[in-house]
């Protein structure tokens, strides 16, 4: 197997400094770094700590308008091979700072990409919100997510389960990765999917902006 170096990006919406979500996550970027290099793999990690772009988050969600920070946030997603993307759990679903931040991400930008979803709470009630809660929203993105995802209450930092699970988790997302999923359907079949106006910079599209209809949408008048 030749030897890759890939991308792993950690999107985390803790808002404490440590906090458990940060925690859980890197533990995930331990695992995934030491399995792939069992492979002849290299893996570096880039960190998006949501609390420190939340202003940013909120104007880009009442103006459209991306600042630089987003934007570089943005750019980072674009170029990861793989993402960890942890959340803290609020009132039976993940916070409101990680949801708006995706909200605010193109369409497009994740299609294909490997993703595992990991949450952390106060309490093991809150233990199906990764599978129910934030599942749906990365399949609406179009992501690849690994098919186990991770919880982790205060009970459970000193259960070997965790580790077992961290450990699964990671061994898919490496073979994910390996795999060149985003890419070869971004190569093949970038056209097959359904795009929004302006998706991916409005570069991958195929709207004919020359067409009556456009001309009408955008206060011009049909030849």
């Amino acid at each position: 197997m030749s030897t890759e170096r890939f991308r792993l990006v950690l999107v985390s919406a803790g808002t404490s400094d440590p906090s458990s979500t940060r925690l859980l996550a890197d533990r995930t970027a331990d695992r995934v770094k030491a399995l792939a290099a069992r492979r002849g793999h290299e893996v570096t990690v880039g960190v998006i700590e949501l609390r420190e772009i939340s202003a940013d988050i909120s104007t880009a969600l009442v103006s459209q308008l991306v600042t630089p920070k987003l934007q570089q946030a943005i750019a980072a997603l674009a170029e990861a091979d793989g993402v960890v993307a942890a959340a803290p759990v609020y009132k039976a679903g993940p916070s409101g700072l990680f949801t708006s931040f995706f909200d605010v991400l193109d369409n497009d930008l994740l299609i294909g990409k490997p993703v595992v979803l990991a949450a952390t709470a106060g309490t093991a009630r809150h233990a199906l919100v990764a599978d129910e809660a934030m599942r749906p929203m990365f399949a609406y993105l179009r992501t690849m997510t690994a098919p186990t995802s991770l919880f982790a209450a205060p009970e459970d930092w000193s259960d070997p389960a965790l580790n077992t699970r961290i450990d699964r988790a990671a061994v898919e997302l490496v073979l994910l990765m390996e795999s060149g999923f985003a890419a070869k359907i971004k190569d093949e079949s970038w056209q097959n999917y359904q795009h929004e106006y302006g998706s991916a910079g409005g570069s991958e599209t195929a709207i004919d902006l020359d067409s009556d209809m456009m001309r009408l949408a955008t206060g011009g008048s049909a030849s």
